[in-house]
């Protein structure tokens, strides 16, 4: 039996500054609409293995995973996947430490080699623990190397590396597929499946469309309405999945300068804004 039951939650939807950003008092900032609160980017992919079994990935660790953890009542992680090593993507992580007291079990970890190093130094407490001067509660964790080129195979699903660039820093994004018990994908891909997750971009190379192809759900990168070095814009953000051509594309990591309401009711058929706490089903 392949996986069922699949979710992807939208447990972060804004930039690094979050919206409200400290000291705005701009309309967005100060708006009533609970679509205009984003915390830092991370979702998570909740679904039953093929043995039945509730499995939940996260995709990166935003500063905010505590409160978003809370919020949508998490219970466990299984594995982590990292676009990137930015703070917004990665200063979450010792929050893990509680699903490793819940589950009783280490926490895989996937993540390019820079974003391997930048963890071990940011996270020292945690990777080289015996040089902490006290046995303290940490995340126990096992890290594991991505190769660009060679998808993940975890609990029925296939989780498929894709260069991006966010301005001149190459960055991942993630394809998501449903796979058999011969690790093949399955014809009938359940839920929001094929999934392409790709925050965080400004470029997409040449090699990486071809996986692009044929998605159901592609979450993209739009910053806001002005150019940006490493991020889309509204009018890229909208050419790109126009290009792409999903059945559903969905934006998120938008500064203040997005106001809910107002963007998302002019955009393109098959189109729409993320929020903190979509689910995608």
């Amino acid at each position: 039996m392949p996986i069922s039951d699949v979710e992807l939650i939208i447990l972060g939807s804004g930039t690094s500054a979050g919206v409200p950003v400290i000291g705005c008092e701009c309309p967005v900032c100060t708006s009533s609409d609970p679509r205009n609160r984003r915390t830092r980017p991370s979702a998570c992919v909740q679904f039953q293995d093929p043995t039945g079994s509730p499995r939940v990935i996260l995709i990166d660790t935003a500063p905010d995973l505590r409160e978003q953890a809370l919020r949508h009542r998490l219970q466990r992680c299984d594995a982590i996947v990292y676009t990137h090593n930015h703070v917004d993507h990665t200063f979450g992580l010792d929050e893990v430490r509680r699903f490793n007291a819940v589950m009783q079990t280490p926490i895989d970890l996937y993540a390019e080699p820079h974003t391997l190093e930048h963890l071990g130094r940011v996270y020292q407490h945690i990777f080289d623990r015996k040089q902490n001067v006290n046995d303290t509660f940490v995340a126990n964790l096992i890290p594991h190397e991505i190769d660009q080129g060679t998808p993940l195979e975890l609990y029925g699903l296939r989780l498929s590396p894709l260069r991006l660039l966010h301005g001149r820093l190459p960055v991942l994004g993630y394809r998501l597929e449903a796979i058999d018990e011969r690790g093949q994908v399955i014809a009938a891909q359940p839920g929001p499946l094929p999934l392409a997750y790709c925050t965080d971009v400004s470029a997409i190379p040449p090699e990486t469309w071809r996986g692009l192809t044929g998605l159901r759900t592609l979450i993209l990168d739009m910053l806001r309405y002005r150019r940006h070095p490493t991020h889309f814009s509204v009018d890229e953000a909208i050419e790109t999945a126009g290009r792409i051509a999903p059945e559903q594309a969905w934006f998120i990591h938008m500064s203040h300068e997005i106001e809910h309401g107002e963007l998302d009711g002019s955009l393109p058929d098959g189109m729409a804004l993320t929020y903190d706490g979509l689910v995608l089903r």
